[in-house]
């Protein structure tokens, strides 16, 4: 039997497949950078050996699965070459792996992981269910019916993909270091619209997603009068968010959520229609959608003293809006302090005007330096930038997080995509007592 080689399996979608893979009984296996990453604690859970990369880890009579981010040139790649060793993308290899299943993909601009999290989470109380969220969980099944996949439009990369059903929960312009423009985002989620086999779940309340055409049935949810599956009579407290779903204008359903935001409800909303059009029972539906808790790096919540940490993975003007008004209802009384880490030069350089207007809505906000990626990691712009359209913003670094000790009663949301975690452990550090 072949052993599966993940070049890059700390990838968040890498770290997930090998987890999958493993779990239906197949022999993984794979190389990273030795920098420690979140994504590797489940892969050293299930006892998955993870290896410095290094050319001689590549053997004959192995499959490898190469992470997006490494070129061609990687040692490792080359090596498998030399040996003749099949050398497949991730994407590419999920596109083959989920024809084995009835298969869902969940891909928008915003929202994805959220909305991979919280279905894989509903479905497997209904039905075996094998699930690769983008946050690096990964779970297979042999027993599998349903296979519930995040599909990431970056690169176009999943134009990989010929899923059975596709959610699609907003399109907006992000990746401006890939995409030209809004224009051009929306005519990848085009052509992906037409890869899908039975259905597509798309957001009504989104009007780009309006135009989206198919040669499947398009069922539209939202809060919109328009929707086939609407949300009505919302209520939202500090406990969490309960609604009403009509189906057609018909009375459906009362469901709640132990979440907030209106994000979160159109999140649920979808997974109600996809669950409605495959006939698994609302009941389970309903009991699913109040035990979910939530996937990694979304409104990851700590209490500590007085203060409530959040730890957010909020990149992008739209998101950092939602994580605060999501606070907000949850914690009507406190204040709110955002600690935000720019992820890439050209996102910032965008949206520098969105990112100052989203981050006004703290009550105060603190900024990090803009993190590189490994595409780019130098830019004309400064942190400095950003800065001057914040009203009061500071700039925090790793090793002078003291000043957040000022904000007693408060919730401070740590957000980025980068390595913003840093900046909340080595504040977490500060507060412990020194000996």
């Amino acid at each position: 039997m072949t052993i599966y080689h993940f070049v890059g399996i700390k990838g968040s979608g890498m770290s997930a497949l090998a987890q999958i893979l493993h779990d239906m009984g197949f022999e993984v296996q794979g190389s990273d950078y030795e920098k420690r990453f979140f994504t590797q604690i489940a892969l050293e859970e299930a006892g998955i050996k993870i290896l410095p990369f290094q050319k001689e880890n590549i053997q004959p009579g192995m499959t490898i699965i190469a992470g997006n981010a490494f070129p061609d040139t990687h040692e490792e790649i080359v090596r498998a070459m030399e040996l003749g060793l099949p050398v497949v993308r991730y994407h590419r290899f999920l596109g083959q792996f989920m024809d084995r299943f009835t298969s869902i993909g969940i891909t928008g601009a915003h929202g994805k992981t959220s909305t991979t999290g919280l279905l894989a989470h509903v479905m497997k109380g209904a039905e075996p269910t094998a699930y690769l969220i983008g946050d690096g969980t990964g779970k297979g099944d042999k027993e599998a019916e349903f296979f519930v996949f995040e599909a990431c439009e970056y690169r176009r990369h999943f134009l990989s993909y010929f899923p059975d059903y596709c959610i699609m929960t907003n399109i907006d312009f992000d990746h401006p270091d890939y995409f030209a423009n809004v224009e051009d985002v929306f005519s990848a989620f085009q052509e992906m619209a037409l890869q899908v086999k039975k259905g597509i779940i798309a957001c009504g309340d989104d009007e780009k997603l309006q135009k989206i055409q198919a040669k499947v049935p398009v069922l539209f949810y939202g809060f919109g009068e328009e929707n086939d599956f609407q949300a009505r009579n919302v209520e939202r407290t500090a406990e969490g968010t309960k609604f009403d779903v009509f189906v057609r204008n018909t009375f459906y359903d009362t469901f709640a959520i132990p979440t907030y935001g209106d994000h979160n409800v159109l999140n649920a909303l979808a997974i109600i229609a996809i669950c409605h059009y495959e006939e698994i029972d609302s009941s389970i539906v309903k009991e699913q959608l109040l035990t979910f808790k939530g996937v990694k790096r979304r409104f990851t919540e700590k209490s500590v003293g007085s203060q409530i940490l959040i730890d957010d993975y909020a990149h992008h003007p739209t998101e950092i809006k939602a994580t605060i008004n999501a606070a907000r209802q949850k914690y009507p009384d406190k204040n709110i302090i955002a600690v935000f880490q720019p992820h890439t030069f050209t996102r910032t350089q965008t949206f520098l005007g969105e990112f100052a207007e989203s981050l006004k809505l703290a009550d105060k906000t603190y900024l990090c330096e803009i993190f590189g990626s490994a595409r780019e990691n130098h830019g004309q712009l400064s942190i400095e930038d950003l800065q001057k359209l914040v009203p009061n913003a500071s700039i925090i670094k790793e090793d002078e997080t003291a000043s957040l000790k000022e904000h007693e009663n408060s919730v401070i949301l740590f957000m980025g995509a980068g390595d913003i975690q840093k900046f909340q452990n080595a504040y977490e550090q500060s507060l412990k007592p020194q000996s």
